[in-house]
């Protein structure tokens, strides 16, 4: 079997509202880049990533000459073929691997009448489990809806989620206003659920000793973990050093050399695998194993996916013994997906594994024409940048805080 053609296409996916962070906001929509692969064999496969434009369809029409004529199954040689660590420094083709890996995945898994899991070990789990991921939200601009700024909006907005989806664990994103502030919403979150589990991630907002301050003013509830609280492995290693609650990255452990580094000398105790961000599921498969090698605690990262990457984690979280935390997604935020039958369900604050041969999911053509018109005319948004706040960037770590008033 041989790769005949690479095709990218970049759309636009309305949230219910937009979802405020330490670093600016999502500006009521996910801007994502859909890949296709096409075979001698007439089998297509799926891949998906993160933001794009045109810089993004062009970077994959780039990679083109490098795929005529691979065989999809030799996922070894193509990474070395598109990222080359040396040659990587240069280009920094990780996440244009990890789409390409998506979709070879599927060619692969379609050609053998087989899910993809079966081509990673094969399952030990049916279903994964998710946290509800809470933000602070700007209310929607159409509806006026979707607001999320006060404790007491954050707990019903957290009710709310657990009453339609199921959910148990629940993580708040954070860093957008004072710790204070915070503080008090995460709390009230706490108290609202009792029997619970939490996580707070500020997204490396906090100064160290701020760090430590809210660490610690958190440390009797039942947190799962605490979520890159400040910048580097070093501000990680004094946090860590000083609260009585596990840390987790997904900021500052994200290849294999940070993982050495961080097994030689720790600093964080959870690492949250990313399909995207680490290359590909194979590579997030390899660093699960290291971690079970050595009792480090995993879990499965979200990066504002839409359908297609949802089941790679999907398939990633099903053949990992050692992913005993729930999964995040973003997912319960969008309105809508590319997929055939729309987005996939929670039931009991968990999703199903695809069963169908590849990943087990199908685009929806009309989906795909009607996102990637909609982004078209609206284009891209600066994910580093705040509506609200047109004037304001953030510093690491950060002191200008949003008004909650």
């Amino acid at each position: 079997m041989k790769i005949t053609d690479l095709r990218a296409t970049t759309v636009t996916v309305p949230l219910e509202a937009p979802l405020r962070h330490s670093n600016g906001a999502h500006w009521g929509r996910f801007v994502r880049t859909i890949v296709e692969v096409d075979t001698d064999e007439g089998i297509t496969g799926l891949g998906e990533m993160g933001g794009g434009g045109q810089s993004a369809e062009l970077a994959f029409a780039g990679l083109r000459p490098y795929l005529l004529g691979h065989d999809p199954f030799a996922l070894e040689s193509l990474r070395f073929r598109i990222a080359n660590p040396t040659a990587s420094l240069y280009n920094n083709r990780t996440q244009l691997l990890a789409a390409i890996e998506f979709a070879c995945l599927d060619i692969a898994g379609k050609a053998l009448g087989t899910p993809v899991y079966n081509l990673l070990g094969g399952k030990v789990r049916d279903q994964v489990e998710f946290a509800s991921y809470l933000f602070f939200r700007y209310a929607d601009t159409a509806t006026g809806l979707g607001e999320v700024r006060t404790p007491d909006q954050l707990v019903e907005h957290a009710l709310a989620l657990k009453e339609a989806h199921g959910f148990t664990t629940h993580k708040l994103k954070g860093g957008v206003f004072s710790p204070a502030h915070e503080l008090e919403a995460y709390r009230a979150v706490a108290e609202a659920l009792p029997g619970d589990r939490f996580r707070y991630d500020p997204n490396c907002a906090l100064s160290v000793e701020e760090a430590i301050r809210f660490g610690r003013a958190i440390e009797d509830l039942d947190n799962d973990y605490y979520e890159d609280p400040t910048w580097g492995l070093n501000g990680m290693r004094r946090v860590r050093d000083a609260v009585a609650i596990p840390l987790a990255t997904n900021t500052v452990v994200v290849n294999f050399e940070q993982l050495a580094t961080n097994l030689r000398d720790p600093a964080v105790d959870t690492i949250l695998l990313d399909t995207t961000f680490w290359g590909g599921v194979r590579a997030c498969v390899k660093a699960a194993n290291v971690c079970e090698t050595f009792q480090q605690s995993i879990a499965v990262h979200s990066s504002d996916e839409l359908g297609i990457q949802l089941a790679t984690m999907l398939h990633l979280g099903a053949v990992l013994p050692n992913l005993t935390l729930a999964a995040d997604a973003h997912y319960h935020h969008l309105t809508d997906d590319v997929l055939v039958g729309g987005k996939l369900t929670y039931q009991d604050g968990r999703i199903a594994v695809p069963d169908g041969p590849g990943l087990g999911v199908t685009l929806d053509r009309d989906k795909l024409a009607k996102y990637a018109e909609l982004y078209r005319e609206l284009g891209d948004y600066p994910y580093d940048r705040d509506p609200g706040r047109p004037d304001w960037y953030p510093l690491v770590p950060n002191t200008d805080w949003a008004d909650p008033s």
